[in-house]
């Protein structure tokens, strides 16, 4: 019996020499590596915070990836002084990741879209777009969507990774916007007459720009009409109050001064057919 406890203890002591300054290293390591992490994440964080290229939706989750990751070095960096094989668990890691990758790889290509949008900024939260069909207002950048609302008060979620692929039209980038509308008058009317009516209609709205000029020109003799294109420059957030206030004002402009608006018309011709 006294020769099974002194066997126990020399083997506990000799587990004790071999595996407690492994364990006291590892601790050790587990201390100091935490707390290099915080300062580490601490000072990226406040870099982010003070960066103007990194989006306030960005940067939190930047630095909780890099936390993470600094975490995940350090745990497999303990567990190998501990003396176990590291191997494995990298593999388990790397597996693990595959199959939530392969799981999630619609999502991922729209968070890797949303990461895109927010650091290259192709528009920003109060501009119009236009893309994949839809337009309207951006409301809210994401990670994975894109929230639009569109004049008639709809809101629109838009997936990031098609977003940041495809083409996008940006109508309130610029500083200033050109406002194509088309009127046809008749062929019996003097162009000259109505070219001064159609200028003295964007002359009347303050919104319409003095510079650049706007275009008042000829573009096509149509079966029932000629038509013009009238092309005044204004500010992008009044470009649907003039677009409407020009059609309204050339209406009535044009038929106060007699020119006329014509339809499409067709000439029927009746042939007696003789018996």
């Amino acid at each position: 019996m006294n020769l099974d406890i002194n066997h126990y203890i020399k083997l506990i002591t000799d587990l004790a020499v071999a595996y407690l300054p492994k364990v006291a290293g590892a601790i050790v390591v587990w201390i100091i590596g935490s707390w290099i992490i915080k300062r580490v994440v601490k000072f990226v964080g406040k870099r982010f915070d003070n960066s103007p290229s990194i989006d306030d939706t960005l940067a939190p989750f930047f630095t909780n990836m890099i936390n993470m990751a600094l975490k995940v070095l350090l745990a497999l960096s303990v567990i190998g002084i501990l003396g176990i094989e590291t191997t494995s668990f990298a593999a388990i890691i790397a597996a693990a990741g595959l199959a939530v990758g392969m799981a999630l790889q619609g999502s991922l290509g729209n968070f890797a879209g949303g990461v895109l949008l927010l650091i290259f900024r192709p528009f920003n939260v109060g501009d119009y777009i236009k893309a994949q069909d839809q337009e309207g207002v951006v409301e809210k950048i994401q990670l994975f969507v894109t929230v639009l609302r569109s004049l008639d008060n709809r809101i629109i979620y838009l997936p990031n990774g098609p977003l940041a692929g495809g083409a996008m039209e940006n109508l309130t980038e610029a500083d200033i916007r050109r406002v194509d509308m088309t009127f046809g008058i008749g062929y019996n009317d003097d162009i000259d007459k109505a070219r001064a009516a159609f200028k003295s209609v964007l002359d009347s709205i303050p919104e319409v720009l003095k510079d650049p000029a706007a275009d008042i020109i000829v573009t096509e003799l149509a079966d029932s009409s000629v038509n013009f294109q009238v092309r005044p420059w204004v500010k992008p957030e009044h470009y649907w109050g003039v677009y409407a206030e020009t059609h309204e004002k050339v209406k009535k402009k044009l038929d106060s001064e007699g020119i006329s608006i014509p339809f499409p018309q067709q000439d029927v011709y009746m042939h007696q057919i003789q018996s």
